[in-house]
């Protein structure tokens, strides 16, 4: 469950406003109110809990009707109010299902319509009224903290349909124990900052990526340097002297890249989310809103075609160090690379991700978590104190060498 306290860490959360009082109804004399229906008993085999409308998805409890919610330590729906449980039903033959890149322009031209800026849902439990904004899918309700998530997003003909999750597996506990020893470790933050640190914004979000496969074939064409020594001069001017010999190279690498990862979010400190990799994506399941209940979740605001460059970046930088150790030696020359690529798929998925965000002096810090490693990666702010105690004791101690190295005579 996502932690208390704070707006959503990134742009577009959910808005608070008033809830509407719901208009007073006469109720016709001498007629009896209605009877509630008792819901169905949940089946393994029907998604029973499922309550949706035209643009949301809550999952009502059978027992209490509180909401559902993904349980990161239990990896199923449970209640939280009275602690019913309900596995997540998936489907024995689905797979995650990976999209050839070829047909990844014809994909986006299908998929340009972007999400409102604003869409101001209402709460199925209380009436409430959230504004989700920019590429939001999951929030919780700001008056009740009911999930709600919003399908016609998603689910939407003009965007890509999710193909897998990567399922919370660091829970809320563990994810807010390694952010303290991160903190702890960090000397010169300033102590206010640890302090504010506990109160900060702490939610568990479903952050969108773009993975990529492709197979290459690079025929290349350069020189290989060995570096020997030659002694030159005479006498006092005789010296020793590197020499770099090289000699003609030539060849062909074999490169298989599986699942680069690329954000495909913005609004995120992007150096450091993708300092939290590696991400096992091997054990991705194929994309089933249970495992976003009660957490938060946004769509991509970066196409496909556009995170492909970033990646082809990485596997291209990949492809030349592979060259160079092909042709060895103890430098290299890489004259021409020319690739050949096959195999070149992407698939959409959501990969799990905690985020603390602290407002400290008017500047917002983010620490992120990898919501399946522990990975901890952030920024926090530098106490010019602490930095001015260091730099005298270092001073200090310099001086003492110096004066114990004089006093014996150096």
């Amino acid at each position: 469950m996502p932690g208390p306290g704070g707006p959503p860490p990134f742009p577009g959360g959910p808005q608070q406003g008033p809830p509407p009082f719901p208009p007073q109804q006469q109720q016709p004399p001498h007629q009896q109110p209605p009877q509630r229906q008792q819901p169905p008993a949940p089946q393994q085999v029907v998604r029973a809990t499922l309550h949706t409308t035209e643009q949301t998805r809550t999952y009502p409890c059978h027992q209490c009707g509180a909401q559902l919610v993904f349980d990161i330590s239990a990896q199923l729906l449970k209640c939280p109010a009275c602690g019913n449980e309900q596995p997540i039903i998936e489907d024995a033959g689905r797979s995650v299902v990976e999209h050839d890149l070829r047909g990844i322009s014809s994909a986006q031209a299908r998929a340009q319509v972007q999400p409102g800026a604003e869409k101001e849902i209402v709460c199925q439990n209380c009436g409430g009224h959230t504004t989700f904004g920019g590429t939001l899918t999951a929030t919780r309700c700001p008056y009740c903290a009911t999930p709600i998530q919003r399908d016609d997003i998603h689910d939407a003909p003009n965007r890509l349909p999710v193909d897998a999750v990567l399922p919370f597996q660091v829970a809320e506990p563990a994810a807010r124990e390694v952010v303290e020893k991160w903190i702890k470790s960090r000397w010169f933050a300033p102590t206010e900052f640890k302090k504010y640190s506990e109160a900060g914004s702490f939610a568990s979000v479903y952050i969108a990526y773009f993975t990529f496969d492709a197979t290459a074939d690079t025929d290349y064409r350069g020189e290989r340097g060995t570096r020997y020594t030659v002694t030159v001069g005479s006498g006092d001017n005789q010296r020793t002297e590197t020499r770099i010999r090289w000699s003609p190279r030539s060849g062909r690498v074999h490169n298989v890249f599986d699942d680069i990862p690329v954000m495909a979010n913005t609004g995120l400190d992007e150096k450091k989310v993708a300092a939290l990799e590696p991400w096992p994506t091997q054990q991705a399941r194929p994309y089933s809103a249970e495992y976003v209940a009660g957490h938060l979740s946004r769509t991509y605001d970066r196409t496909a075609e556009q995170c492909f460059e970033p990646a082809k970046e990485r596997m291209e930088a990949e492809i030349d160090r592979t060259v160079r150790r092909d042709i060895g030696g103890d430098v290299q020359k890489v004259h021409s690379q020319n690739s050949h690529w096959r195999d070149m798929r992407f698939k959409y998925l959501l990969l799990p991700v905690w985020l603390l965000t602290v407002v400290y002096e008017g500047r917002p810090f983010q620490v992120c978590i990898n919501g399946v490693t522990g990975e901890v990666q952030g920024r926090r702010p530098i106490s010019k104190i602490k930095v001015t105690i260091a730099v005298l004791v270092a001073l200090v101690v310099v001086a003492g060498i110096v004066i114990v190295y004089q006093s014996r005579g150096g």
